[in-house]
């Protein structure tokens, strides 16, 4: 049996997502940009689906910039924001590295978290006040290994009040399939989302540009996207996207109360079967209900994986092997988890197409490659 249980890397395209792709892979060869029927026929399917992606925020269809994925949008965000109003960039220790880098790389200053990966407020409220050029604060609206959701609307109550020339941005790359985003991001100006993460392809994301918000284009020579992202539109990707979003708007709270009670299945089963097994989340985080993110001490997850592949899981580890050393991930360093239990985490995540029979499955296989794993680690010790 398999069981793809990484559905926060990537989830399946939906069927409605494919068959709407599929005419414009084959029959529609016009370029949005020209001036023909062909031309102005896919003009339209990307104006419908930037109404779809707009929907979402409760945003103008003309705030909505394509881009190729959540990467590209959040570099845009930071780096368009900061190539126009100049400044200092602030984000959070557990934000995406397609956040932190340019964050780091620009000169700009990480906050520090809470002990449940949650941006801590009194840290961000104390740097906006400490550093008098702020112009761009990014606290991302879920987090990519855990799950976690940070208080964006609270966010964005203290930049108002603390740095009141900054635009906040927020990753919502894992929270749409989860969240309503019009409120898990309120008070947001900038807004990035892809769409592979919630039943679009991949190569297709946005950034939402709310509140008057402007970058600096990154891509110039075409004028598409209003001078915003140059580039011929990927219309097949687009109109995925678009489909994808008009989905998870009708169907996402039904699906999260679903998925929800899967992953609590499948963390309870795990926590009672393998000894000193522990949720990485403390008790009483919010996150989304799609990952399940759980520590085995005593184990390697890059071995782990290893067996579990061999049974047909396909998971992730939430660490990663640097220079031949393995060191535990960014996100569980700040939230203080402690070494040995960082490099033995395990990232389960769920999709709207999972099933019982996924988390039966991994109940079945995963108790038993932990156990394999530390009795192999104990005769190797002894000898």
């Amino acid at each position: 049996m398999e069981a793809y249980l990484d559905h926060a890397a990537s989830t399946p395209a939906r069927s409605e997502v494919v068959e709407a792709m599929l005419p414009w892979l084959a029959e529609h060869p016009g370029n949005p940009s020209g001036a023909h029927r062909l031309a102005r026929e896919a003009r339209r399917a990307i104006d419908d689906a930037r109404d779809a992606v707009a929907a979402l925020l409760g945003a103008d269809p003309g705030d909505v910039v394509f881009t190729s994925g959540g990467t590209e949008a959040d570099n845009l965000a930071v780096d368009g924001v900061l190539g126009i109003r100049g400044g200092v960039a602030v984000c959070g220790a557990t934000e995406h590295p397609a956040v932190l880098d340019p964050v780091r790389l620009s000169g700009g200053v990480v906050v520090p978290t809470d002990a449940g990966g949650r941006i801590d407020l009194g840290a961000l409220a104390d740097a906006l006040d400490a550093i008098a050029d702020v112009r761009l604060v990014s606290v991302m609206t879920a987090n990519n290994e855990t799950g976690v959701v940070n208080p964006v609307p609270e966010a964005a109550a203290l930049v108002a009040e603390h740095a009141p020339e900054a635009l906040l941005h927020t990753d919502a790359v894992q929270a749409t399939a989860w969240l309503d985003l019009a409120e898990a991001c309120r008070g947001a100006h900038l807004v990035s989302i892809t769409g592979h993460k919630f039943g679009g392809p991949k190569g297709a994301g946005a950034l939402v540009l709310r509140e008057g918000a402007t970058v600096a284009p990154m891509l110039r020579g075409g004028g598409q996207e209003r001078e915003r992202r140059s580039g011929t539109q990927n219309v097949p990707a687009i109109v995925g996207l678009g489909m994808a979003a008009t989905l998870v708007a009708a169907d996402r709270e039904a699906t999260s109360a679903r998925i929800g009670t899967l992953r609590d299945r499948l963390e309870a089963g795990l926590l009672s079967a393998v000894p000193d097994a522990r949720r990485t989340v403390p008790d009483g985080v919010p996150r989304t209900p799609g990952v399940a993110h759980v520590c085995f001490p005593g184990i390697e997850s890059e071995a782990l994986l290893f067996l579990l592949e061999r049974d047909g899981i396909s998971a992730s580890a939430a660490s990663s092997c640097a220079s031949g050393a393995q060191e535990p991930s960014h996100v569980l360093a700040a939230m203080g988890v402690d070494r040995a239990s960082a490099v033995g985490s395990l990232r389960l995540s769920l999709g709207h197409g999972s099933c019982d029979g996924d988390v039966d499955h991994a109940l079945a296989v995963i108790p038993a490659a932990v156990a394999r794993l530390r009795e192999h680690d104990r005769a190797v010790g002894s000898r």
